[in-house]
């Protein structure tokens, strides 16, 4: 059965985050954290985060880059039944992360073991950065908080820690539209497609969109 989903505003939706065990689901690599924010009309409304235990021992350079270590995992509920709860959280809305793709393989990975899909629109909020802040250093979510000043607790490569930047990040990049733009109540669909329009084309989709 499809979902039906709560809102197609992109001021509605969940925002996530994995941390893992490596790069690719398809190499073996698990989730051994999620991290969530959702947000409605702008405004944070609930927050899931969890630790995993994919019965695999985290390799040393994650356990250095994130602070999970193995003896952490092994306390933790299994990647089934977190992703169950997960998939539970988000029922309804769209999706956005910070290099999305990344995620999206991790989610679908996750779901595909305990036999669920998620049939929803996820958005990358890298892609939509590298369209509206191209004056950025670069595009990295350290970097993007740095230069618009974002909230953030100064802790990174924690599930929860980057899915709240992540999330002011995309309430930056609406607010971007409305004072620089005119348009006020961006779609989901107008973000998704924000992120695959290049460059060179952005002011005839923006134009294309104000005059609506």
């Amino acid at each position: 059965m499809t979902a039906q989903f709560h809102s197609r505003s992109a001021d509605t939706l969940v925002v996530f985050d994995f941390e893992t065990t490596g790069l690719s689901p398809d190499m073996g690599d698990r989730s051994i954290e999620i991290g969530a924010v959702l947000i409605e009309r702008g405004q944070i409304t609930q927050r899931f985060q969890q630790l995993m235990n994919p019965g695999i021992r985290i390799p040393v350079f994650i356990e250095n880059l994130t602070g999970i270590t193995t003896r952490m995992v092994n306390d933790a509920r299994k990647n089934h039944d977190v992703m169950a709860d997960f998939f539970e959280f988000i029922a309804g809305h769209n999706l956005v992360a910070h290099n999305a793709s990344f995620d999206e393989r991790f989610l679908r990975a996750e779901f595909k073991r305990i036999k669920k899909s998620f049939n929803g629109g996820i958005a990358c909020s890298l892609l939509a950065s590298r369209r509206l802040f191209q004056q950025a250093p670069n595009h990295q979510l350290v970097t993007l908080a740095q230069y618009k000043n974002l909230p953030t607790q100064g802790i990174y490569h924690r599930a929860l820690a980057d899915a709240e930047v992540t999330t002011h990040l995309w309430l930056s990049l609406l607010d971007e539209l409305r004072a620089q733009h005119d348009l006020h109540e961006p779609s989901f669909g107008f973000m998704a497609q924000l992120c695959k329009t290049p460059k060179h084309q952005l002011p005839t989709l923006l134009s294309s969109v104000s005059r609506r």
